[in-house]
């Protein structure tokens, strides 16, 4: 992986850049990002530039050996320790530890767009079953073994932890001890999207890098780049919030459909013209299908939000395109105080039915019942 193939974070690139030429790198390092950002590939990007023979000044050469085994994921001073679960390949929770995965975790990662996943995707990968992933102790004691063993090509050894958060109790207290007295030149990478579970003394040893998640442009070029058209990239990353794993879903499942029903609905249900809703818009969106539900409540959430960014006079963070935006401008005249909580609620309610597979119609019919309610009280 190469800094070049990662998604924004320049300010992050050149920060870690920085370290490296003026020889100033933290042993532990945890990149923390939200789901779907650019965490992995970029402490990917950071290990191959740490051992690249060649380092530019902006990124590794990708040229010399110690790169075209990183691209592969085949560098022998690169160590891996991802959560796991037992399957039918690997029965015996003991023998759940990261060797015995390597294979199917390059594939996994090596596969497009495979450093945005999450760990789900990888159980489901591995044929877990829907089994809580972990971080055992057992692999704690195989990343000391590895640790003991002198760099193959000279460079720095370095172990890649993913998910540090899924460590158990045990594991997390031998990482702790390696992370106090750290081989010479061992450098520890974690890469978290939650490391307010993990315990403070590991947070205190560690160097935290703040991933920033990639803006709607940087999501939508990312799209575009995998044959997105413009228009429904621009929507598809505004949904998304920087999620690259939510946008690549939401552009290969989902049809785009949401925004325009959201708005005809909406205008339905200020009228409280429950006819129209029944007999059109509850049809409408039974044939967006589950996805597109979810999808649904997910587009109105995050128009309350930019409304009320609006209403509080703070337009210049609006991430809405001209045509959402005089929408929104008119939407938000209607929300208060008092029912924008009770809007936010229903939809997340809403949301939480459809996914455990509600009837949509009578979802989709209740939460109009309950939008139309919400502005019975807005006086002009």
């Amino acid at each position: 992986m190469l800094f070049a193939q990662v998604p924004g974070a320049s300010d992050v690139k050149k920060i870690l850049i920085h370290a490296a030429q003026q020889n100033k790198i933290a042993h532990a390092q945890l990149f923390i990002g939200k789901e779907g950002g650019v965490q992995l590939p970029l402490a990917l990007a950071y290990a191959n530039y740490l051992n690249c023979e060649n380092p530019g000044d902006e990124d590794a050469c990708g040229q010399c050996k110690s790169c075209r085994n990183a691209q592969k994921m085949l560098h022998p001073d690169l160590h891996f320790v991802v959560p796991t679960v037992t399957t039918k390949k690997v029965s015996k929770r003991e023998d759940a530890v990261t060797e015995r995965f390597l294979p199917d975790w390059r594939s996994f990662v090596l596969e497009e767009n495979g450093t945005y996943k999450n760990v789900s995707d990888w159980v489901d990968f591995i044929g877990g079953e829907n089994k809580q992933a972990i971080i055992s102790r057992q692999e704690s004691r195989e990343v000391i073994k590895s640790m003991s063993i002198k760099a193959h090509q000279g460079g720095y050894k370095i172990v890649l932890m993913w998910m540090p958060e899924l460590m158990q109790a045990p594991a997390a207290n031998a990482v702790l001890k390696i992370l106090e007295e750290p081989p010479e030149k061992t450098l520890f990478f974690m890469v978290s999207n939650d490391p307010e579970k993990l315990l403070v003394t590991i947070l205190s040893r560690a160097q935290k890098i703040y991933v920033p998640a990639p803006s709607d442009d940087e999501v939508g070029n990312l799209l575009m780049q995998q044959g997105v058209e413009a228009s429904k990239s621009q929507k598809v990353a505004f949904l998304a919030d920087g999620n690259i794993r939510e946008a690549l879903r939401i552009a290969s499942d989902v049809p785009d459909q949401s925004e325009e029903l959201f708005k005809n609905w909406m205008r339905s249900c200020f009228k409280r013209d429950f006819t129209e809703i029944v007999g059109k818009w509850s049809e409408e969106f039974n044939k967006l299908g589950k996805e597109g539900q979810k999808n649904f409540f997910k587009f109105g959430l995050t128009l309350f939000r930019e409304a009320m960014l609006i209403k509080n006079n703070a337009e210049a963070v609006i991430r809405l395109d001209e045509e959402t935006r005089a929408f929104v401008n008119n939407f938000s005249k209607v929300l208060t105080e008092k029912n924008l909580p009770e809007l936010v609620k229903s939809f997340n309610d809403s949301f939480y039915y459809i996914e455990r597979n509600a009837n949509p119609k009578i979802t989709f019919v209740t939460l109009s019942i309950k939008v139309g309610k919400a502005f019975e009280r807005i006086i002009y």
